[in-house]
């Protein structure tokens, strides 16, 4: 599998982003999906999965309310629509893909990694 990342930039705090990430080969729609970001010095944490089928997803805590995760199986790309963004949301986020279908936040349940798209939010 192989995933391709972008959509990221430079944005004032307030304005919206949509990333998009668009996975290779047939079995997209089994798999898993999910967004981690990470900033300069943290770890890698969350941002937003979902399911195999759409269906369930899961935030992580500093992004409920104003981030939005959905899939396309047509296109074989899951989306990160961003909103009020802040300058704490600043990062490199990479998306991932789980065999398993089953929403998960914990990072190293992902096989497959993107290579990741800068977010810069200016306050």
């Amino acid at each position: 599998v192989q995933l391709q990342a972008s959509g990221g930039g430079l944005v004032q705090a307030g304005a919206s982003l949509r990333l998009s990430c668009a996975a290779s080969g047939r079995t997209f729609s089994r798999y898993a999906m999910g967004w981690f970001r990470q900033a300069p010095g943290k770890e890698r944490d969350v941002v937003a999965v979902i399911n195999w089928s759409g269906g369930t997803t899961y935030y992580g805590e500093s992004v409920q309310g104003r981030f939005t995760i959905s899939r396309d199986g047509a296109k074989n790309t899951v989306y990160l629509q961003m909103n009020s963004l802040k300058a704490e949301d600043t990062a490199v986020y990479y998306c991932a893909a789980r065999l398993n279908g089953l929403v998960t936040g914990e990072a190293s349940e992902y096989e497959w990694w993107g290579q990741g798209t800068l977010v810069t939010v200016s306050s």
